[in-house]
């Protein structure tokens, strides 16, 4: 399968964060983190896998539901997000940028056949993968999953087709607005918000009688 390379920020990144992360300015200490990121500094690019590994792995054990091809799949986006450091805007938030990379590895993983074979032996239920979830703020400990209920939407989410399992997750689960989404999967935005909603419905099919 031909490796699918990193969009440049300027173009992933046009999803525009909520907020600005804190610090951002020019002369503070996460721009010049950001900086030395886009050098390749090799004490900033291990920083930088720190602050944002959660973020990363999180979106990717939601989108694929197991715990090693998760891994695989936040190892491949910060390899990549080595390859394309230059294209980094140290003035922007980088987490829509990371976003983008991860939903993009995903969706290659999903028409490989590794994903296909590894469907038959998914780890929905692993406390490992579950302690590190992340709805996209880094703060993987209040996004545990802890009880039945949870287990039981994740386990739903992965029987909806690649489409719809994206558009809940980047909006669920990220916090990603319709046109958020829309930039991230190059769709019109009424597609996204169209999208959605029939995310949302085929979700309680699933769930009923299960919840």
């Amino acid at each position: 399968m031909p490796e699918t390379g990193p969009p440049s920020q300027s173009s992933a990144s046009s999803v525009p964060s909520e907020e600005s992360p804190a610090g951002a300015g020019s002369g503070s200490p996460e721009r010049e983190l950001l900086e030395r990121v886009r050098a390749r500094d090799p004490e900033a690019l291990g920083q930088f896998y720190e602050r944002y590994v959660d973020l990363v792995f999180g979106l990717a054990w939601r989108m694929l539901g197991e715990r090693v091809l998760a891994e695989d799949a936040a190892s491949d986006v910060f390899l990549k997000v080595h390859r394309a450091a230059d294209r980094l805007d140290p003035a922007r938030d980088p987490a829509p940028w990371l976003v983008t990379i991860t939903t993009n590895v995903c969706r290659d993983l999903w028409r490989s056949g590794a994903y296909r074979m590894s469907r038959r032996a998914a780890d929905v239920d692993d406390p490992a993968a579950a302690a590190v979830l992340s709805t996209g703020r880094n703060d993987p400990e209040q996004d545990a999953i802890g009880s039945e209920r949870e287990r039981l939407v994740q386990a739903a989410l992965l029987e909806l087709p690649e489409p719809l399992r994206t558009a809940i997750v980047l909006h669920d689960y990220q916090g990603l607005d319709h046109r958020q989404v829309a930039e991230v999967l190059h769709i019109a935005h009424d597609a996204a918000r169209k999208r959605y909603s029939r995310a949302l419905t085929a979700l309680e099919h699933k769930l009923r009688g299960r919840l």
